[in-house]
């Protein structure tokens, strides 16, 4: 009767009922790209803009231990590196053990690449325009839209550097 006793036990110990487990979070990516930021952009000529400050918060509410940093030039120490080709800003941001670089020129409005010096451009039709020296306010603006660029690496609206109009997979709150 002893040994009845002990083969119950040991078939209950084989059989356990399954632990319950937490739901893994999506990856970053993955949760990002999936959000709805139209409302926040804004359309100057044929660009699509998301504003930074936006783009920022959203981002800190996703992934609360992200931050950035403007890489500075290891010569000057200025927020831009600049040479004979244009002005060239740069950021990287980091969340959750994964950190991106991201590079943009300083560029007027029309997205023409600015210099130290104004420069002209002539385009096929024959005319041309002279391209003004950028300015800390087209600095401060190129770090801001490289801050954004750099969030799309990390998914937040990336849909809108592919050109699309929602992200893959969006469906719209009930």
């Amino acid at each position: 009767h002893e040994n009845k006793k002990h083969n119950k036990m040991d078939e209950q110990k084989k059989v356990r009922k399954p632990r319950a487990t937490k739901p893994q979070p999506q990856p970053v990516f993955e949760r990002l790209s999936a959000l709805n930021v139209n409302d926040k952009t804004e359309k100057r000529n044929s660009f699509t803009y998301l504003s930074w400050a936006f783009a920022w918060a959203e981002f800190k509410k996703q992934c609360p231990d992200a931050n950035y940093e403007v890489i500075k030039d290891p010569v000057t120490h200025k927020p831009y590196m600049a040479d004979e080709f244009g002005i060239m800003v740069q950021t990287r941001v980091t969340t959750q053990g994964e950190t991106h670089e991201m590079w943009l020129p300083v560029m007027d409005n029309s997205n023409n690449a600015q210099k130290s010096a104004p420069y002209q451009i002539t385009f096929k039709s024959g005319k041309t325009i002279t391209v003004a020296p950028a300015s800390m306010m087209d600095i401060n603006k190129a770090l801001m839209r490289c801050l954004v660029k750099n969030l799309a690496m990390f998914g937040l609206g990336i849909y809108i550097y592919a050109g699309d109009d929602l992200p893959d997979g969006y469906v719209p709150p009930k």
